[in-house]
C-alpha cells in the first residue's frame, strides 16, 4: 500500500463537514477514511471519533461483515460522560434494528434485547443530558415504540435443570 498523505490540522473542520456530508449521502465508507485521516492529524478529535462510530453503525445490516468490536473501542475513546452513554446506546439500537430486519427464528427477541439495552443507555444519558439536549429522550422513545409496533417480546428463559444423577 501507498504512503498515507497527512491531513493539515487547518484542514480538520473541512475534512469533517465531508465527512457528515458523506454519512448523509449514504457513503460511510468514504465518511470512515476521512475520519480515519482526521484522527491520524488529531487522535483525541471527538467529532471525528462520532463521526465515525456513526460511520461504521451505518453499515449494520446493509451486508457487510461489521462488528462491534471497532465502535466499542471509539465509545471508550469518547471523553464526555453523556456522549459515551448516548452514543453506546445508538450502538445497540443500531444493532438491535439490524437483527429485527434480518427476519430469522428469534431475530426479534435479539432485537427487543438490543432496543432495550440501548433505552437503559439513552435513560443514563438522559440523566447527565446537557440542558436543552432531549436527543436521548427522542431516542428512547422510538425504540419504545419499535417494540411496540412490532410486539417485540424478550427472549424466554430456558429454566432446564440438570438431569440427577
Amino acid at each position: 500500500m501507498s504512503e498515507l498523505k497527512p491531513l493539515s490540522p487547518e484542514a480538520i473542520p473541512a475534512a469533517l463537514e465531508k465527512a457528515e456530508r458523506y454519512r448523509l449521502l449514504n457513503e460511510p465508507g468514504e465518511a470512515e477514511s476521512i475520519c480515519l485521516d482526521v484522527l491520524r492529524a488529531d487522535p483525541e478529535n471527538q467529532t471525528a471519533l462520532i463521526t465515525l462510530l456513526l460511520a461504521i453503525t451505518d453499515r449494520f445490516g446493509k451486508g457487510y461483515g461489521v462488528g462491534d468490536t471497532q465502535a466499542k473501542e471509539l465509545l471508550s475513546r469518547l471523553t464526555g460522560e453523556y456522549d459515551r452513554a448516548y452514543y453506546a446506546g445508538i450502538l445497540a439500537e443500531r444493532r438491535a434494528k439490524a437483527k429485527l430486519a434480518q427476519g430469522t427464528p428469534g431475530s426479534s427477541h435479539y432485537a427487543h434485547d438490543g432496543l432495550r439495552e440501548a433505552m437503559n443507555w439513552f435513560e443514563k444519558a438522559e440523566a447527565v443530558r446537557p440542558p436543552g439536549n432531549d436527543d436521548a429522550l427522542l431516542r428512547w422513545n422510538t425504540c419504545a415504540r419499535i417494540i411496540a409496533k412490532n410486539r417485540l417480546v424478550p427472549r424466554e428463559e430456558d429454566n432446564v435443570e440438570p438431569p440427577l444423577e
